[in-house]
């Protein structure tokens, strides 16, 4: 029979697994050519290395410094 401790263990792999899954089988969507935020041209280069960019370099940076606090890291 099996305890809390391996109940629990169960509970947390399955749900890693669901969010790699959601994560691998995600929709990509074609890159922008205009930032979304500062509505800069996105330079081409950037657009083919990162399938799906929306984000000039500024603007993702600030993005990921802001996601990153919010976080509490």
């Amino acid at each position: 029979m099996a305890d809390a401790i391996d109940m629990a263990q169960q509970r947390s792999e399955e749900v890693l697994a669901r969010s790699i899954a959601q994560i691998i089988h995600r929709p990509v969507a074609v890159s922008a050519s205009f930032c979304e935020e500062c509505d800069t041209p996105i330079p081409e280069a950037r657009r083919r290395a990162i399938y799906g960019v929306t984000r000039c370099v500024s603007c993702q940076q600030i993005f990921e410094l802001k996601a990153t606090h919010f976080k509490g890291h």
